[in-house]
């Protein structure tokens, strides 16, 4: 029955071949429980192997991944080489393995560490376990490789080396009476006394006599107590019951010896794995297993790892959320909120001053509806700026729907209130000739539900053909920045469906087309000059910035579409601008004119309107005679001012008569007045088609007054040649000449203060029964009076 105290290879644990043989040394195969012992202590549960093409070191590992499997470790990728070992370690790199146990000869171990270098797989990610059994500094005397010896202990250092205890470091009186120390102080006596080199087996070799010496003393005893049983009969044993005997009491084996505890289970010695770690050049014990109690006892504050913690058996993906910043939410928020803000503003200044004829004549219901797009496009912001980190995934997904829709309603609302006022004003003024129309804001609110309508339309099919749902974009790994051993997986939550850019071309198109119209309606009423009606330039401006900023956003937003920060603040900025930019337009106009001069925009103006058509010659520039008719208040204005003119007019015909008489004033001369003149002179002015109603038209008033031949007022008496001035004051001569300068005069004064006034004299076959502002006058007192 053999008993080995130094052959530790795997193969003579067969018991099918060699059932009767018995070693004091632990096999190699022995330290595979310890290490993986040692992988649960540290929670690494991915592995991988590098086994040199030796029968020797393929048993290990054979042995190790059946220790693995049991232990549910698992075994990334198992690598074997003869010569080169760097495709090998290449490859295990590209796997992603962490923890690499090894098994190899120092030779090659060199060759290991040198392509470990090159590759960069050593430090605070990496564990190399490899065997302890090599000669010291062999890193020294095994260097075959074209890296230097600071190279190796670079990719050496923290390493773990995995072999049985020479010796126990337990202080333990054994069997001999000596503790382990004890016995090693006299073995080097011995050793320095012959002069011969130390066996790293000695201590194996001392308990392997101890077992044999155990193990004869017990098989006799044994033999005696049968002999003594057997003392009236013939005691005898053969060599096979000895030898039974013999393998019985050595696997009952154990004491404590300077090895440590010597016990057997199927031959195998049941001793103490050490394990040493490489620390700046030489190997420290930081622990060892004991295999019989199957424990693992680590030395405090022994191990060394190159990082802040252990190396992860893999590399750790940490999912990371790119969401946006609170402070920037925040800032942008509050602008927003401001933006909110002002547009509540308006809206209690457009309700306020609702009554007032520059806000009538605007229709106040239009605003608030372009205000209230205002403010639904505004809270879109709130909801752009919400992400997974804020809430969970369902209320993000219904997130995706809600401020898609909000910012589309908002948009049309707020332009499609402002086109529906273009098109009014352009239905009002489109014709040269100013037909009189009245549009109510009844049909403005149809046009813009219509617009709505279709908005919904397009939603509705949206939402139920193709939902937007939560979609989520990784990208590449990347460093810790914390410098921790893992590796960070930025993702980003996006709101998307299978046909996104079919329904985004369709929303485009839809309000690309709704800006067009709006920019032709805007063109077209250019001319109109009252700016309670007009905001076709406002208009412009509007869709010029809404349209520029919109273009500049969405290719940036796309463009940083893996940057949410950046895009955020672009499609707060596009909306807080456009929003901005649209309601001040509309309305800061507005105020500024009820502060300063809140008559202007309404004043009774004349009104331009050019239309060019192909079948024109030239243009036609046309006075305009009336505002627009749907302006009650307006219309009430004009006819209070028409029926104060018309009063003006009788009291300027009477101050007229009292002229007419104080020509009348000389005795002498009044029978000739009333024989030639005083017809004429009360029917010097006649004033007809007078407007009733009609605001800025021009009239033109007009009296004739038809003058007698020359040769009628120079054909004189001669008796009256020589008469004195108060005789010839009233000659008709000297009548003539007061009423060819007084009338002009007279009418010039008061007639174009009235505006549109078209006054004539009435025919010679008027009834002298008129008005006595129709009174005839001789053809030849016929004068032309036209109003301004």
């Amino acid at each position: 029955m053999p008993l080995s105290f130094a052959a530790t290879t795997p193969v003579l644990a067969d018991k099918k071949k060699y059932p009767n043989f018995f070693r004091t040394v632990p096999s190699d195969n022995a330290v595979n429980p310890a290490v993986v012992k040692f992988l649960n202590f540290y929670n690494w549960s991915r592995v991988g192997t590098l086994t040199q093409d030796v029968q020797r070191f393929s048993e290990v590992r054979n042995d190790l991944t059946n220790e693995l499997e049991k232990a549910d470790i698992q075994i990334a990728d198992t690598e074997s080489f003869s010569n080169d070992p760097c495709v090998n370690v290449k490859k295990l790199k590209d796997n992603d393995v962490r923890i690499i146990i090894g098994q190899f000869d120092e030779n090659l171990a060199s060759k290991v560490f040198c392509c470990a270098y090159n590759l960069n797989m050593y430090g605070s990610k990496y564990q190399w376990i490899i065997p302890g059994w090599y000669q010291g500094n062999w890193w020294e005397q095994a260097n075959s490789t074209n890296c230097t010896t600071r190279k190796l202990l670079t990719a050496m250092e923290g390493y773990i080396a995995v072999d049985f205890e020479p010796l126990s470091a337990k202080q333990v009186k054994g069997i001999s009476g000596r503790t382990p120390k004890e016995y090693e102080r006299e073995y080097s006596k011995e050793l320095q006394q012959k002069g011969v080199e130390p066996s790293k087996y000695h201590g194996f070799a001392y308990d392997g006599i101890w077992v044999i010496a155990k193990t004869l003393t017990r098989v006799m005893d044994l033999l005696q107590h049968k002999e003594r049983q057997d003392m009236h009969h013939n005691f005898t044993v053969d060599d096979r019951e000895v030898g039974r005997l013999v393998l019985d009491v050595m696997n009952e084996t154990n004491f404590y010896g300077v090895t440590g505890q010597v016990m057997f289970r199927n031959g195998e010695r049941m001793g103490t794995i050490k394990f040493t770690q490489f620390q700046e050049g030489q190997e420290v014990k930081v622990g060892e297993y004991n295999a019989i109690a199957d424990v693992l006892d680590l030395i405090n504050n022994t191990m060394r790892f190159q990082g802040v913690e252990p190396p992860k058996d893999r590399t750790f993906v940490r999912l990371q959320r790119r969401n946006i910043n609170v402070p920037l939410y925040s800032i942008l928020s509050v602008i927003t909120i401001l933006g909110m803000l002002m547009a509540g503003a308006f809206l209690f200044f457009n309700i306020k001053n609702r009554n007032h004829r520059l806000i009538k004549m605007s229709s106040p219901y239009m605003n608030n509806l372009i205000i209230l797009g205002g403010m639904l496009s505004y809270s879109s912001i709130f909801l752009f700026g919400l992400d997974g980190a804020l809430v969970s995934d369902k209320e993000f997904e219904a997130l995706c729907t809600v401020r898609t829709w909000i910012l589309i309603v908002g948009y049309t609302t707020a332009f499609g209130a402002m086109f529906a006022k273009t098109w009014r004003v352009h239905a009002i003024f489109k014709n040269v000739k100013m037909k009189k129309k009245i549009i109510k804001d009844q049909k403005l609110l149809i046009i813009v539900g219509g617009m709505l309508l279709i908005d919904l339309c397009i939603l509705i099919c949206w939402q139920i053909v193709d939902p937007l749902k939560r979609t989520v974009e990784e990208y590449s790994l990347e460093a810790d920045p914390q410098g921790r051993d893992i590796a960070i997986r930025p993702f980003l939550e996006h709101c998307e469906n299978t046909h996104m850019t079919i329904w985004l071309g369709i929303v485009y198109a839809y309000k690309g087309l709704l800006m067009l119209f709006g920019c032709f309606l805007a063109w077209e009423t250019r001319n109109v000059s009252i700016p309670a009606l007009n905001d076709s330039k406002y208009i412009g401006m509007s869709v010029y910035n809404v349209g520029i900023m919109c273009i500049i956003g969405a290719a940036v937003s796309f463009l940083t579409r893996d940057q949410p920060n950046v895009q955020f603040c672009i499609v707060a900025l596009v909306i807080i601008f456009c929003s901005t930019i649209t309601l001040c337009l509309v309305f800061v106009p507005k105020f500024i004119t009820m502060r300063t001069n809140p008559d202007a925009a309404t004043q009774n103006r004349r009104l331009k309107f050019n239309t060019n058509q192909k079948k024109e010659d030239s243009k036609t520039s046309t006075s305009v005679t009336s505002v627009n008719q749907a302006n009650t208040s307006r219309l009430d204005g004009l006819q209070t001012d028409n029926h104060r003119l018309r009063m003006k007019i009788t009291e300027l015909d009477k101050e007229l008569e009292e002229v007419t008489m104080q020509l009348q004033d000389t005795p002498e001369k009044t029978p000739y007045i009333k024989q030639n003149h005083y017809g004429d002179v009360n029917n010097i002015l006649s004033i007809r088609n007078f407007t009733d109603g009609k605001e800025g038209e021009k009239s033109i008033v007009k009296n004739h007054l038809e003058q007698k031949p020359q040769a009628q007022w120079g054909s004189m008496d001669p008796s009256r040649i020589n008469r004195g001035p108060l005789e010839d004051i009233n000659s008709p001569e000297h009548i003539q000449r007061r009423l060819s300068l007084q009338l002009p005069i007279l009418h010039h004064a008061y007639l174009p203060s009235i505006g549109g006034v078209d006054a004539s004299c009435t025919s010679p076959n008027a009834s002298p029964g008129s008005s006595p502002r129709h009174r005839h006058m001789p053809p030849s007192y016929r004068v032309m009076v036209s109003g301004l």
